[in-house]
């Protein structure tokens, strides 16, 4: 039995005893008997938006269980090293071997994705194809 069946039971047994309505015991019990089934109401309209709630939540989490898996799948079964544009790193305190673009080297370091150890990368050589270069750095 919910709480608004409940309720509404309470309000039929009171209603079955025909109490003189004048009386002021009957105005208080009459009272709180509106009080349960107002707070019946409420509780279940929490219960209503709490079951929506938890539907929302699973399908978030349901999502961001699919996103953590194309992310983290991406960089323990990477093949983009087999392109030209990826270099491949080693993380020298998990030993993870990583992809990593061009972009990232030049920003200098990287955290690893999976012991968060900063990578840093540094070029004190330049790499140009004759080495010329007009850069003094």
């Amino acid at each position: 039995m919910t709480v608004t069946e409940k309720a509404a039971y309470l309000k039929g047994l009171a209603e079955g005893l025909n109490l003189d309505a004048e009386k002021p015991e009957t105005k208080l019990f009459n009272a709180i008997i509106d009080l349960l089934d107002d707070l019946s109401l409420t509780v279940a309209d929490l219960d209503d938006e709490v079951a929506v709630l938890n539907e929302q939540i699973d399908a978030v989490d349901e999502d961001l269980e699919d996103l953590e898996e194309f992310v983290y799948d991406e960089y323990e079964d990477c093949d983009c090293c087999d392109d030209e544009d990826y270099f491949e790193v080693k993380c020298p305190s998990c030993g993870e071997e990583i992809c990593i673009d061009e972009d990232i080297l030049e920003e200098g370091s990287i955290n690893c994705p999976n012991c968060n150890e900063l990578l840093e990368f540094d070029f004190d050589e330049c790499d140009c194809c004759d080495g010329d270069c007009d850069n003094d750095d």
